[in-house]
């Protein structure tokens, strides 16, 4: 079966930085949904047409990778707002009750930074923003996207799908 739109491409691959530091090795096989927001628009470009078997090299910028770094994305807030066991490494969905800084999106991801004695660095920029990548990858089997899968977007089971009766397991054609 040929990558088109939608299906499953279940991949294994190496992600190293633009100097070869390896950032992640994925060799347990992975599914993940072709036409939808499962991979970066570059990696769905290359694997377009293509089938099981077929290996790639790509260097992604970082504006095709997880964009540019944005200090704007930074803030430091109160240390008292947060639980007394914070640490740098930890994550929280939008800033805690009771932050300070303004204008900052409430539906983003903030990861510690550092943390100090009255405050806390939060940054929500993605780990990799801001780095160039250079990805390796092979194609082990390409299926039919499921019923659940094409309205959810992703590989994952979309609630909505099944509320909607589509069986999670159900081939689209």
């Amino acid at each position: 079966m040929d990558i088109t739109s939608p299906c499953v491409v279940t991949l294994v691959w190496t992600l190293s930085d633009a100097q070869g530091q390896l950032i992640d090795e994925l060799t347990d096989p992975v599914e993940f949904f072709y036409g939808g927001d499962d991979l970066l628009p570059k990696v769905e470009e290359a694997l377009a047409g293509q089938t099981t078997g077929f290996e790639a090299q790509l260097h992604l910028e970082p504006e095709n990778a997880f964009g540019d770094y944005d200090p704007a994305l930074v803030c430091y807030e109160e240390k008292a707002i947060f639980p007394d066991d914070v640490e740098p490494g930890m994550q929280f969905e939008g800033l805690p009750e009771g932050h300070t800084t303004a204008d900052m999106p409430e539906d983003l991801i903030y990861t510690v930074t550092e943390v100090y004695p009255s405050h806390v660095v939060l940054d929500a920029n993605h780990p990799l923003a801001g780095i160039a990548l250079r990805i390796q990858l092979k194609v082990l089997e390409v299926r039919e996207a499921t019923v659940s899968e094409v309205g959810a977007g992703s590989v994952s089971v979309s609630p909505l799908a099944v509320m909607n009766g589509a069986p999670p397991d159900e081939p689209l054609h």
